[in-house]
């Protein structure tokens, strides 16, 4: 069990130095002394730069899965575009303020990833759920409703870019407050509106 716990603990830490320090904050020597331990022991866990990136990856894609099990589903009752939206805007509202750190290491890792096909599926898909944005588009009423949530994924992911790096980033409302679900909120209502038209 404490192997397991040091494992997870050492993941946590090559995501907190990619959050803060890009991909190349990342070493075997960097997690030891974040994580306040002897020289050489992350190298213990995982041998090479590769395997501790590719266990980071699996870490990150493993917790946003589990904290996106409501991802894009919303509460019981009737379907709206709006309740849709201000459920959408919350989420990703979230990964601008509490789940900053799990945004922007996705973002830092991705060079590491490209190479590796099954890293690379896990990096571009642990943040939104294609199977959860299609089954909201078909409440919706969408007629194709996979494209339609490609679509909806596409601007998610934009929007996200955009409040952590874009021009969005430099005046965007404090994440976790009305202000900012509502800034977000916007955007995406205009593209329910237009997908589930479709």
């Amino acid at each position: 069990m404490r192997d397991m716990s040091r494992r997870e603990e050492i993941c946590d830490a090559v995501l907190d130095l990619a959050a803060t320090g890009g991909n190349r904050a990342v070493t075997h020597r960097a997690v030891d002394t974040r994580l306040r331990l002897s020289a050489g022991s992350t190298s213990y866990y995982y041998r090479t730069r590769s395997e501790l990136l590719a266990a980071a990856i699996e870490h990150l894609a493993r917790a946003s899965r589990a904290a996106n099990e409501e991802g894009l589903a919303v509460a019981a009752g009737p379907l709206t575009v709006d309740g849709a939206a201000q459920h959408i805007a919350t989420q990703l509202d979230l990964l601008a303020g509490s789940r900053r750190r799990d945004a922007l290491a996705r973002y830092a890792l991705a060079p590491d990833a490209v190479s590796d096909p099954a890293l690379h599926a896990a990096l571009a898909t642990c943040l939104f759920s294609l199977p959860s944005a299609t089954g909201l588009l078909e409440g919706l009423g969408a007629s194709a409703p996979e494209r339609a949530a490609a679509d909806l994924l596409s601007l998610l992911e934009g929007l996200l870019f955009d409040r952590l790096y874009g021009t969005r980033s430099l005046h965007a409302p404090e994440p976790g407050t009305r202000a900012s679900r509502s800034d977000l909120e916007t955007p995406i209502v205009r593209w329910l509106t237009a997908l589930a038209a479709s």
